[in-house]
């Protein structure tokens, strides 16, 4: 199963790091509404990631990122999925706190599809603004990954 995850996050990062040269090559094209989905992806991967490994989060949800950053988030959100992959059991069960400071527990497994579903949903969302504003989008699921 650690094997399944790993595909599934590798996936979300060949797409990703598609998404980030769109956005860095087409800046005129690119919508402050799709600057704000692609950094919330990658805020939301680096909280969830935070949160099972114990560690306080460096941004909020919602916060914007320096289009310059985006790669580098990007790396370093899915080395952390990779390392919780080899460090944590997927029944493990993480407690955590959401952002209005309620209490939670979730397996690992959870969180991590949790973070692959996320991600899908919201470039789904971006395929569609980059095509409103002139830009062909990605193909992006899963079995043309595959392919």
């Amino acid at each position: 199963m650690k094997d399944f995850f790993k595909e599934l996050l590798e996936y979300g990062t060949y797409y990703n790091r598609q998404l980030i040269d769109i956005i860095n090559q087409n800046p005129s094209h690119i919508s402050d509404r799709t600057m704000s989905l692609m950094s919330h992806i990658l805020n939301a991967h680096h909280i969830w990631n935070c949160r099972i490994a114990g560690k306080k989060n460096l941004y909020a949800v919602w916060q914007n990122q320096p289009r310059e950053h985006l790669l580098e988030i990007e790396l370093t959100n899915f080395w952390s999925s990779e390392d919780i992959l080899e460090g944590y059991e997927l029944d493990q069960i993480i407690l955590y706190a959401n952002s209005q400071g309620q209490q939670f527990e979730r397996s690992v497994r959870d969180i991590l599809f949790h973070i692959i579903n996320h991600t899908t949903y919201h470039r789904a969302q971006i395929a569609s603004d980059l095509k409103v504003n002139g830009l062909t989008p990605l193909l992006t699921d899963y079995i043309h990954y595959k392919r």
